[in-house]
């Protein structure tokens, strides 16, 4: 098996500790232990000494009743059988793969996009044709080029909704047609949701989920980045028929076999208090994106590109030089962490985290502007 570095992964993994302004991180702020137990007015003393009750074996293997329950009311046609739980969005994401593909079978997704979505089923041995979303369209997929690119045979499309990086959002009727579009070829639909129910607006009509939408629709999801929980790696799939889910479950028996009890507890009083804590981010993206909005405007080198949904956006550079010599430069000369954009095949770009604190972002911004401006 041949798998190509993941090159997003990369980046961070080696130049975050350098960073003194992490503006490539897109979680949500993280909470702490105390805040995430003390929602609501909960002591977190008292969490803490139910929690030292738990029994450290390996729990229900699809994950307790509670958290699949507390999980499945983010859907509507998903009951708590259709919820397994898995270490992240990313090892849902790889276990649906995993499970539906098989040598020569055709997948289509789109580009840019996190890059799991077809270097991944690549190294399954998998046929991979990219459709292009580009910068004329808003990043939005163009559906006459979807529906030629999923010819008959097409086993499945993958997608992310909001798009990792471009921040554009699928609403209802897009995700309509590509369902329709799905539906003439006989394609499972597997979706990344993991920011689909975060965005900056007001008035947004929130998208439905792939899992709601189609009968070969399946949906994952995680706790990492608009609840703010990364450290629990708690991620799972959704899907409504059961025939997958299944199936699944005998590809996880092989890898998976159950995840902690202990982040499965925190995960559940995560999803209980699921509304408080979205809210908290909501407000973390709208100060962020007023923040980015008035910084871009004052400056020529870059153009900010509003994300529609989720924590990413892009920077559009109007630079000389390459994104990553940019941002490695940029890197060691002021602490600014960037994702260049090459990192998503997409040059002439870097993308931007939009839901960290507000503070350390003016103060990353700033640095940025004095860095382009004394090199001018």
């Amino acid at each position: 098996m041949h798998i190509a570095p993941f090159a997003l992964e990369q980046w961070q993994n080696l130049h975050a500790k350098q960073a003194k302004y992490n503006l490539a991180d897109t979680c949500a702020d993280c909470l702490t232990m105390e805040q995430l137990l003390s929602i609501g007015g909960a002591s977190p003393a008292g969490q803490l000494q139910a929690m030292s009750a738990l029994k450290l074996a390996y729990g229900e293997t699809q994950g307790s009743q509670q958290l699949r329950q507390l999980a499945a009311q983010r859907y509507t046609s998903v009951t708590a059988d259709g919820i397994v739980k898995m270490n992240g969005a990313a090892a849902a994401n790889a276990l649906v793969m995993f499970m539906l593909l098989e040598p020569g079978d055709r997948i289509v997704t789109f580009h840019p996009t996190y890059q799991q979505f077809h270097a991944y089923p690549a190294s399954l041995g998998a046929e991979i044709v990219l459709v292009p979303l580009r910068p004329e369209n808003g990043f939005l997929p163009d559906l006459a080029e979807l529906r030629r690119a999923a010819s008959e045979g097409t086993k499945l499309i993958v997608l992310n909704n909001p798009n990792n990086p471009t921040g554009t959002l699928l609403d209802r009727d897009m995700l309509e047609e590509i369902v329709s579009i799905a539906r003439s070829c006989g394609a499972y639909i597997l979706c990344d949701e993991i920011c689909m129910n975060l965005w900056p607006g007001e008035r947004v009509r929130p998208a439905p989920s792939i899992a709601d939408l189609y009968e070969r629709g399946i949906a994952t999801s995680s706790l990492s980045k608009a609840l703010s929980l990364p450290a629990l790696r708690i991620g799972w799939i959704a899907c409504a028929d059961r025939d997958i889910i299944s199936e699944c479950m005998k590809s996880r028996d092989y890898t998976t076999v159950s995840c902690g009890v202990l982040t499965d507890r925190l995960a559940a009083v995560a999803l209980i208090h699921y509304d408080h804590i979205l809210a908290r981010s909501k407000q973390l993206l709208r100060s962020n994106i007023a923040v980015l909005q008035e910084w871009s405007a004052k400056e020529e080198a870059f153009s900010f590109i509003q994300p529609q949904g989720g924590t990413a956006a892009l920077l559009k550079l109007h630079l000389p030089e390459r994104s990553e010599s940019f941002c490695k430069t940029l890197l060691d000369e002021t602490g600014v962490l960037l994702v260049p954009g090459s990192c998503f095949g997409l040059e002439g770009y870097a993308r931007i985290g939009c839901a960290g604190k507000t503070n350390v972002l003016r103060q990353g911004l700033t640095r940025i502007s004095e860095y382009v401006h004394q090199r001018s």
